[in-house]
């Protein structure tokens, strides 16, 4: 019954952090323009990640959407008994499933690809 509980917890803790993240988005046009340019993407560890080398602005607001996401995971992570990581990666896996068509998201090999009309490539462990 703990695991299910876990995985229940698990499961709003991404809610919370995709509703963040696209509230955020909808706030912070740099954030929606660098996402549909290709110059962020998910990664399959929770976080943002920036797509080459990027300007010194894009890594600042990389790094702030990050600071955001790795609070609701630890505060999630206290709540729920689970680490910080394991939301992390939790959220990790529906971010990336999230993703709409031309978006850039991380490959579980470490390539960054850009998601097509079909389902992403995930890590074999996402459920």
């Amino acid at each position: 019954m703990t695991k299910m509980a876990n995985t229940m917890m698990a499961a709003a803790a991404v809610a919370l952090v995709a509703i963040s993240g696209a509230a955020y988005a909808q706030r912070d046009p740099a954030y929606a323009a660098a996402r549909a340019a290709g110059e962020v993407g998910e990664q399959p560890d929770g976080y943002l990640g920036v797509v080459g080398g990027g300007a010194a602005s894009l890594r600042a607001l990389v790094s702030n959407i990050n600071i955001q996401r790795k609070a609701a995971y630890t505060q999630k992570a206290t709540s729920s008994g689970a680490t910080v990581e394991q939301m992390a990666f939790t959220s990790g896996c529906n971010l990336i499933a999230q993703t709409q068509p031309g978006e850039k998201y991380k490959a579980p090999d470490g390539s960054w690809k850009t998601r097509g009309a079909g389902a992403p490539d995930r890590d074999s462990r996402c459920i």
